[in-house]
């Protein structure tokens, strides 16, 4: 007697849902295996990848000091270390933004293997030239997480300790921040940069799909600029050096996407 091909069918659903379980179990063992060695390591972390962000010294103040010396701009490009407090006000604050620090942290660390592991779900269902065309995706969205983690710490989060922690109503009100929200701003702000620098991996994946083309991204350029300068305006302080610093390389990675999409029609076309 022939076995049911309905039958069949859902056999293959179900290992295909098994499939993913797996995969997304080693994903959770391996963001939790991060995680914990990022929460033992915490004092370390927090002394040289947070609070250092309050000197004046850190790389990112350092470069555009000498810049504005070069320039012959004096010191008007030169940071300040920010004289600010960093406090505990509720009993489980250190311990939850220590759990959060470390989740974020683990899944920046493990990205490569995560997005392997969410590719290699998805490549079998891709015909062989694509699969062919794609070869290489996991090296290249890995190097753009990363590149925009590094964007993310060095410029953006720079940029908005500088202004947050020296800006100040009155002369009568200081600067006495919680930890949580310390931390949380950097965290939040790096990995969102270093998710964000994926784009050119996005528009690839909707020019397969024939959702965009070259043409239709040209012909939204300049609204796209638009949309770049107000999420500028808006993760950045409000000054135009910021907003440009941030929409120039985003904007780069939006004419990558549209040479991306030109790849993939002309490989469409032959």
């Amino acid at each position: 007697m022939s076995e049911d091909p309905s039958e069949n069918k859902k056999m293959s659903f179900l290992g295909h849902l098994e499939e993913l379980r797996w995969r997304l179990v080693k994903v959770a063992i391996a963001v939790v295996a991060a995680a914990c060695v990022l929460f033992y390591f915490t004092e370390f972390i927090l002394d040289t990848v947070y609070i250092s962000m309050l000197q004046s010294n850190f790389p990112t103040y350092k470069f555009f000091c000498g810049t504005s010396q070069i320039l012959g701009l004096d010191d008007s490009l030169c940071a300040s270390t920010i004289d600010a407090t960093l406090q505990s006000t509720k009993p489980m604050s250190q311990f939850s933004t220590n759990m959060y620090f470390a989740i974020v942290g683990g899944l920046s660390v493990t990205f490569p293997f995560t997005f392997y592991q969410i590719w290699g779900f998805i490549k079998p269902g891709l015909k062989s030239k694509e699969v062919a065309v794609t070869k290489g995706i996991v090296f290249y969205a890995s190097i753009l997480f990363f590149t925009g983690i590094a964007f993310g710490y060095f410029v953006l989060s720079p940029l908005c300790v500088q202004f947050f922690g020296n800006y100040s109503m009155s002369n009568a009100v200081s600067n006495d921040f919680t930890i949580g929200s310390f931390m949380s701003m950097i965290t939040t702000t790096t990995f969102l940069s270093g998710i964000f620098f994926q784009l050119p991996v996005v528009m690839y994946a909707l020019a397969k799909l024939s959702i965009v083309t070259p043409e239709l991204l040209k012909k939204y350029r300049k609204h796209a600029l638009v949309v770049v300068l107000i999420l500028s305006a808006v993760i950045t302080p409000p000054d135009v050096i910021s907003q440009i610093i941030v929409a120039i390389p985003i904007m780069g990675l939006y004419e990558i996407g549209i040479y991306v999409s030109k790849v993939v029609q002309k490989n469409k076309a032959k």
